[in-house]
């Protein structure tokens, strides 16, 4: 009984000292494990380089239309020369157009789009020559209403084209008006009546040469007469040749405007039937849609024009494009760099830091949007390949890098309790990763490299 008392005791005070601890004992315990090495395994995988940038979805070429000047009137309304120019039907915003097209309606008059550099400027008529005239034979020739000639002046062929093409589109082309037919009756009456008053001063109005005087000074008051008739007629015949130079059919400034490409899209209408047409008209597009980006200035200078681009909206929708245009450093407008630099960085980590930090803008043009057109107005990624690694290769956290001051690339390797350097080349950086070449077997695959501590 007494043994057992005792072993009970013994036991007892065994278990309160495994359970009571001094104050420096509970203090102890309280304290980190000692740091150690963060190490990852070396991998072995392929890589790609890509530059990803934030940007925006819009259609390219925007371009503003104004009228060179007013359309013309209908040969049945005198009063409509002077009446003042109203939209009778507006563009259509999303439309299409093509040379040819009609893109509005101005008192009922077309004014029609054509292919060309040089702006329309003024009424092309009859007797009118240069390049713009040359310009629209070219596109009348295309539309097929041949000009009879690409000469620069505007002829008979010229004019009867105009007119085909004008029918075509269900319109009437800009024919003399009843006063411009009344201004040539009566040039042409000034002619006749020139030439009535020269025959009565050759003729002395019909009289005999015996009726008259014979004197020296009645022969020169004839002479006179003669001369001032031949003057007169010679007048006429000038005002009705000037005139009859640019009577015809013609093409009105207001009624044409000359574009640079073909097709475009309305992106907006500026007017309403009923404005007047004093200014902007219309805002057209080209048909493709483009990508306005940017990047930092030292991930520029790894991207070249030509490049394949993935695009790819918010909700997942994907194109493909190209690198259309890489602008100059500095130019990018401030809140689309900002924007572009709250996208991140891009994957090029591990890349040369050379060149400049200045925002560089982008632009990639998508020939087939698909999907993409509906989400013109939209933000994007951008994703650029700008290399590969050509296969697998021993890949480690770009973090696990060290170089040294003579510029020799390191990594530390976690063997066996001890960490060693051991140097290495570098290859292409992607995803966080860079490419090491260890000097012969010095690093393989599943190697701890130590990225921090």
């Amino acid at each position: 009984m007494i043994v057992a008392v005792v072993a009970v005791v013994g036991a007892g005070g065994w278990f309160a000292g495994t359970r009571m601890q001094s104050p420096a004992d509970a203090a102890a315990s309280q304290q980190p494990p000692k740091a150690g090495a963060v190490t990852v395994p070396v991998e072995h995988r392929a890589l790609t380089a890509t530059v990803v940038a934030q940007g925006s979805l819009e259609y390219g070429s925007p371009r503003s239309l104004t009228l060179a000047g007013s359309v013309g009137a209908s040969q049945e309304s005198d009063e409509e020369a002077g009446a003042a120019q109203r939209v009778t039907k507006a563009p259509s915003a999303g439309s299409r157009l093509t040379e040819g097209d009609v893109l509005m309606q101005v008192n009922g008059r077309p004014v029609l789009v054509l292919l060309g550099p040089v702006p329309m400027y003024r009424t092309i008529g009859p007797g009118s020559s240069g390049d713009d005239v040359r310009q629209l034979q070219k596109a009348l020739n295309r539309l097929g209403f041949p000009t009879g000639g690409v000469t620069g002046t505007y002829g008979q062929g010229t004019a009867s084209a105009v007119g085909r093409w004008y029918r075509s589109k269900g319109y009437t082309a800009q024919e003399p008006t009843s006063a411009d037919r009344q201004q040539l009756g009566q040039l042409e009456t000034a002619v006749s009546d020139a030439q009535l008053a020269l025959l009565t001063a050759r003729g002395d109005g019909g009289k005999s040469e015996g009726d008259g005087e014979s004197g020296p000074e009645s022969k020169e008051v004839r002479r006179l007469q003669i001369k001032s008739a031949e003057k007169q007629l010679q007048l006429a015949n000038s005002a009705l040749a000037s005139f009859k130079a640019g009577y015809g059919t013609k093409v009105p400034a207001g009624e044409v405007i000359f574009l640079p490409e073909f097709p475009v899209r309305v992106d907006k209408a500026k007017v309403r039937a009923g404005d007047t047409p004093d200014g902007e008209v219309a805002a057209v597009t080209s048909s493709d849609v483009v990508v306005d980006a940017v990047v930092p200035g030292a991930d520029a200078a790894s991207l070249r024009e030509g490049t394949a681009v993935q695009v790819t909206t918010a909700d997942g929708k994907e194109a493909k494009g190209v690198l259309s245009e890489i602008g100059a450093p500095g130019s990018a407008p401030k809140d689309a760099a900002g924007h572009a630099e709250a996208g991140g960085e891009p994957e090029t980590t591990g890349a040369s830091g050379g060149g400049t930090s200045d925002p560089v803008p982008l632009k990639v043009t998508i020939p087939k949007p698909g999907p993409l057109a509906k989400d013109a107005g939209g933000a994007v990624t951008v994703t650029i390949e700008v290399g590969d690694s050509s296969g697998k290769v021993l890949a480690v956290p770009v973090a696990a890098v060290q170089t040294s001051a003579g510029g020799q690339a390191r990594v530390r390797v976690e063997r066996d309790g001890s960490v060693r350097r051991v140097e290495v080349d570098l290859g292409i950086s992607a995803d966080g990763l860079v490419e090491v070449k260890p000097d012969g077997g010095a690093l393989k695959k599943g190697d701890l490299v130590v990225v921090g501590q």
